[in-house]
């Protein structure tokens, strides 16, 4: 991966840091570095660079990391993490304003300190809110797309642009209608009326259902490939004798057979590997062809470009 010197690049208020090390910022822990990992002060120092960078500088984000994993070459170009000026969180009758870096179980318990119902899902949903709108997450039934309002985002023009639910084009674990160089910045949400206590109380028990079900302790990156229509991925990958299948240091989970995870010192290759495998069996077993839900990105070592 080609290094680009951080004063080749615009001035910012935030930080610029060549050849970050990414695998501490993500789930799997695994994974190459950043060519350059650029953490904007706030949403004007983003749209600056923005409207300034190169063009032919490759801009990609990546939030907390808990749905991604990073080739072991690393990511080209600059890798926006946004910073805590991004994590706000306010609330207005029954809507709640998110900044994108807001971790989604933050959002639910402010949604239920103010009374409102309908957000719960979110703790059941690692990430931040940036990467819920760009996949509409989901979990027991309910997506994002269930409580959305509008979002803000800027695109690869350093443009602010306010976006509708219609123009976000919300498909099953993806907004269809967000461009590729679209950075979300901020969500409204909105929710119904319901008493505080009940609201936590049906929150602690989607919490305690998710760790009794799904191996959260462990170095993973959530659900690996997205439910086919009529089947759930789970089943058909322990149907193809998939469950605690290794390769290297990657597993698939004995609790949960769809999640990958790191045993310890497990390579992004390791996990990439581990989960074409089980596509293929589970292709060979069901005749279903599994997707990705996981996102990866960056290069592998000795590959020139990035690909997915």
């Amino acid at each position: 991966m080609m290094a680009r010197p951080c004063d080749m690049l615009p001035p910012v208020r935030g930080s610029l840091t060549q050849g970050a090390t990414l695998k501490d910022l993500v789930w799997f822990r695994a994974g190459g570095p950043a060519e350059v990992l650029f953490r904007p002060a706030d949403a004007d120092d983003l749209a600056a660079f923005l409207a300034a960078k190169p063009a032919d500088l490759r801009v990609s984000v990546i939030g907390v990391g808990s749905n991604l994993l990073v080739r072991d070459g690393g990511i080209p170009g600059a890798v926006v993490r946004l910073s805590s000026a991004f994590g706000k969180i306010e609330t207005d009758g029954m809507r709640v304003r998110a900044g994108a870096a807001a971790l989604d179980g933050a959002v639910a318990r402010a949604g239920a300190d103010a009374g409102i119902a309908g957000l719960e899902f979110l703790r059941g949903v690692p990430g931040t809110i940036g990467g819920a709108l760009k996949m509409n997450a989901g979990c027991y039934g309910k997506e994002i797309k269930d409580v959305f309002v509008e979002a803000t985002a800027i695109d690869g023009k350093g443009n602010k642009i306010r976006l509708s639910g219609a123009d976000m084009a919300f498909e099953y674990r993806k907004a269809k209608g967000a461009a590729e160089d679209w950075i979300f910045i901020e969500a409204v949400l909105e929710g119904t009326r319901d008493d505080p206590a009940a609201i936590r109380a049906r929150m602690e028990e989607l919490s305690a259902n998710r760790e009794a079900s799904q191996p959260i302790k462990s170095k993973t990156g959530g659900s690996t490939f997205k439910n086919p229509p009529g089947h759930k991925a789970w089943q058909l990958i322990d149907q193809a004798g998939c469950r605690g299948l290794k390769i290297g240091g990657a597993q698939v989970s004995e609790k949960h057979t769809n999640f990958l995870i790191n045993t310890g010192d497990a390579t992004a290759a390791d996990l990439e590997n581990l989960g074409e495998e089980v596509r293929k069996r589970v292709q060979e077993k069901s005749a279903v062809t599994l997707e990705w839900e996981i996102k990866r990105v960056g290069v592998a070592p000795g590959r020139g470009a990035a690909h997915e």
